[in-house]
């Protein structure tokens, strides 16, 4: 076996694929485009997902790829076990309907054991395969020659997510030898596929073969798929002889930074400390490409894991000693280890730096109120004679603040208690349950579909030079069905060899137009045009007139519709370089949609943009459209138009020819869509609109041309209505009156607020002489006519001040709205009188509910009606005591 680092062994699983015919796929980001199913990219088939149900044909039906992928749904034994990561690399091979398991399992053998490429000893390596698979067993001993005795069969190797492709699978392991094991040797664990550390699956082949329908039964896919996955870090600490995966070179330069920074650690040590140093190498791995691929920390979705595993790497930091931010420092070294196949990260570790930093920083202050809390959970534990910490605001703790449960733990200890793990790992498991629930409305992956995968009819787009063409009707799919004929009334699938009309794609709508006869007859409306698997574009028509298979028809694009289309595709163009150029090289495009009306454009960045940004961006728009700058299209190869400097985006995969659309010197971007031939066209750009839509990502919504137009005078209109009602002559004139109006009410609400408070003094009077006694205590309980609960509270001030009483209820009703006040004075608070409990109690009976301190607590409802008995409760909850 060679000595290979992970470059290399990254590089030539890429290259030995590429022998046998395989595209080489570019890493998609983890953050998933279109698939609601996914949080993150979790795997080599996750992008690969249009080509295995059908919906999508390949160009090549035989793709490869080292596909970097996020899981967290068992964060917690990351650092703990030897190879639980957060953040991994996925080597893959996949045939769409193509070559099958001959071939998948020789060339497997043939990359794991030549002397030409891996050269692992045959000898070290074992199978598993499906019991009822008996052509995989037959190629393993048959085809390569594997000794039966390195054949084991296992019932669960089958491949199986429910509703959708599935079949059998066939995993390969190394046999590390005894020495690595965990087990005896005579342990019936110790055998491939079993518990135990000494034989490492480092690959599976998965067999889709079966589609898994919706009354749980299988039947044959039309298309046999290949899709397998090999672990890179597993593989790299098999030819590097680790332990784990962290002693390899994918996490020691982190670690050993980790060390650098820290006081005095050093990994391999003590146990409990490179846990620590695993922890920290994993997360840092983790957050760098997130961020990297778009994603910010927040309080929700993906942001949250990001924020989790930032908050997780600073608390084991402070374990080692590292007061203070530092995630941050470690950006370069993860850019540096993965360079060659990932040299964005360097590119953008600056930015990567910054995000990162400002949340430690962030994470420090919420610290001190996470410390407070547990301080305050400890002390109401004992002062109410229990041992044992809750199990809920203990995962409160972990899931706000990002208290690991250990650190409570020690915590705990520390002061003679113990935590109820029991509870707190239920939370956590409903936590769980409920993150998957809501994942699991949507399919994970379709079902092929043989009928539109079948179709192979050759269909050319025209619509970049014309927008009415003759063409050939040489599909009609009417439901499900292919068919000679339409009659009018049916709505179908159509698909020409020619055809102007553009299919929805990159975020432009598709055309929509008619489709006449040679008699000039208008004979079907076209509603809309998608890609069908095959790449023809495929029409959504509403039949007028009979219709049939091979006759000539006359196809013409609603032009008026398309050309508004146009204008806003092209301000896309110019809007993405303009804000790339204000707000800074860390932006990119995260999405669009270019409809007839407005446009839609969403971007990364840290926050909001600002009323001076947003100014700035749209005055650059309109002076690159004032400028007439020429729009043009240049088609070329790929390598051609990367170094032209043409913008990429998103995660698509470009063909051997390539469009790039240029607006002058200006603007230059990989386009399949249509636009303007001037920047002159779009006359006007107005943006009406800017809001967050994600954790990191924010919307532009704008207008141009005639709508752009509309929307100024509808505001013009508004303005000159508002003039109108403030009886000024002039629209400029509006903003002084406007400020004049507001220090008018300013001084009439000082005056409201004035008579309030005097009106509440006069009423404290009548109402602090009426005290009950009720046993050792004495209550003051009333309804009063204030505004509402600001005057409650200056109530609940003179009577605190001037001690009147031991407990105080009031009460006051507005517009059929209820606030309630309770107050307890200080000494009656130590005797074990609460506001908050006394609160709790009467509320419900005005129809609401509350909280508070111990010596002061409100709340609201929504019954009037029910003011007297909440009064009275107030006096039985006060016996009672």
């Amino acid at each position: 076996m060679k000595q290979l680092t992970s470059a290399q062994i990254r590089q030539m699983y890429l290259d030995f694929f590429k022998t046998k015919g395989h595209d080489i796929m570019p890493s998609a980001p983890l953050v998933p485009k279109d698939d609601p199913t996914l949080l993150w990219i979790n795997s080599g088939v996750a992008t690969m997902k249009k080509y295995f149900d059908g919906s999508v044909v390949p160009k090549n039906h035989r793709m490869t790829s080292s596909q970097k992928s996020i899981r967290t749904n068992d964060i917690e034994n990351v650092g703990h076990t030897a190879r639980h990561h957060t953040l991994f690399e996925m080597l893959g091979n996949f045939s769409i309907g193509d070559y099958f398991k001959k071939e998948a399992i020789t060339w497997a053998w043939e990359l794991l054991t030549s002397p030409d490429w891996y050269a692992i000893e045959p000898e070290k390596l074992y199978v598993t395969v499906y019991p009822k698979d008996t052509d995989a067993k037959r190629i393993w001993l048959e085809e390569v020659g594997l000794p039966e005795d390195h054949i084991v069969e296992m019932e669960d190797n089958f491949w199986d997510i429910g509703e959708g492709p599935s079949g059998p699978d066939s995993e390969i392991f190394f046999d590390r030898g005894q020495e690595f094991s965990d087990v005896a040797e005579d342990d019936p664990e110790n055998y491939p596929g079993g518990e135990n550390e000494r034989y490492l699956e480092i690959w599976n082949i998965v067999f889709s073969q079966f589609n898994h329908k919706p009354d749980g039964t299988y039947e044959d896919l039309p298309h046999k798929n290949i899709d397998t996955g090999m672990g890179l870090e597993r593989v790299v600490s098999v030819f590097q002889h680790a332990k784990t995966n962290f002693e390899t070179d994918l996490f020691l330069p982190i670690i050993d930074k980790t060390a650098e920074l820290s006081a005095g650690k050093h990994y391999g040590d003590d146990a409990t400390a490179d846990v620590s140093f695993k922890v920290i190498a994993d997360h840092a791995r983790a957050v760098t490409f997130a961020i990297g691929d778009g994603a910010l920390p927040s309080n929700e979705g993906r942001g949250y894991v990001i924020r989790r595993l930032i908050r997780r790497a600073v608390m084991h930091g402070q374990k080692l000693g590292i007061n203070g931010a530092f995630l941050y420092q470690l950006v370069p070294v993860v850019g540096k280890i993965m360079e060659s196949a990932y040299p964005e990260v360097l590119r953008d570790a600056e930015y990567i730096q910054k995000v990162i930093r400002m949340e430690e920083d962030r994470f420090q202050e919420t610290l001190k109120d996470g410390v407070a809390m547990l301080d305050d959970l400890i002390a109401k534990t004992k002062e109410a004679g229990q041992s044992v910490l809750p199990g809920k605001p203990v995962f409160k703790l972990y899931d706000t603040y990002g208290f690991p449960f250990e650190l409570t733990e020690e915590y705990a200890n520390d002061a003679g208690l113990t935590v109820a793990k029991d509870e707190f790992d239920a939370e956590m498991q409903a936590q769980k349950d409920r993150a998957r629930a809501a994942r699991s409305s949507a399919k994970s992956m379709g079902v092929q579909n043989a009928l539109l995968t079948d179709i192979t009819t050759p269909s050319e787009y025209v619509g970049y030079s014309k927008l009415a063409c003759d063409g050939i009707l040489e599909d009609i799919i009417f439901e499900d069905e292919l068919v000679d004929s339409l009659a009018a009334g049916q709505k179908a699938q159509v698909i020409f060899d020619k055809t102007p009309f553009y299919a929805e794609m990159g975020g432009q709508v598709a055309d929509t137009g008619f489709i006449k006869n040679a008699e000039g007859k208008t004979v079907a409306q076209v509603e809309d045009v998608q890609h069908a698997p095959n790449g023809q574009n495929m029409h959504t028509i509403m039949a007028l007139a009979d219709m049939t298979k091979k006759s000539s028809y006359r196809l013409e694009v609603n032009v008026e519709r398309h050309d508004k289309v146009k204008k806003n595709h092209t301000a896309t163009h110019l809007l993405d370089q303009v804000l790339r150029d204000v707000l800074g090289s860390h932006t990119h495009q995260a999405g669009s949609l270019v409809e007839p009306t407005y446009l839609r454009f969403d971007f990364t960045n840290l926050g909001a943009v600002t009323e001076e940004q947003l100014a700035k961006v749209e005055a650059i728009v309109n002076e690159k459209i004032w400028a007439n700058m020429a729009v043009e299209t240049v088609v070329t190869d790929l390598e051609s138009a990367k170094k032209m400097g043409a913008i990429a985006l998103f995660d698509d995969k470009y063909g051997d020819e390539v469009r790039v659309v240029k607006a002058g010197d200006y603007s230059m971007e990989f386009c399949g869509g249509n636009h303007v031939d001037n920047t002159n066209e779009l006359g006007l750009f107005k943006i009406v609109s800017e809001s967050g839509v994600g954790a990191g990502v924010r919307r532009i919504e704008a207008v141009t041309s005639k709508e752009a137009y509309e929307f100024l005078e509808g505001r013009n209109h508004l303005l000159q209505e508002a003039a109108t009602l403030m009886k000024v002559a002039q629209i400029k004139e509006v903003p002084n009156k406007v400020q004049a109006l507001q220090a008018q009410i300013k001084e009439l609400e000082a005056t409201k607020q004035a008579l309030e408070d005097k009106f509440a003094s006069q009423q404290a009077k009548s109402v602090f002489e009426n005290v009950q006694t009720i046993g050792t205590y004495s209550l003051i309980a009333s309804q009063v006519n204030v505004s509402g609960m600001s005057q409650l509270r200056q109530l609940a001030d003179q009577w605190k001040s001037q001690g009147l009483s031991d407990v105080l209820v009031l009460a006051t009703a507005v517009d059929g709205k209820v606030n309630l006040i309770a107050a307890v004075q200080d000494e009656a608070v130590k005797a074990g009188l609460k506001a908050g409990d006394l609160i709790k109690t009467i509320a419900p009976l005005v129809g609401g509910g509350g909280g508070g301190r111990p010596n002061m607590a409100q709340a609201g409802g929504k019954k009037p009606e029910g003011i007297d008995q909440a009064l009275a409760k107030a006096s039985e909850w006060l016996a009672e005591k």
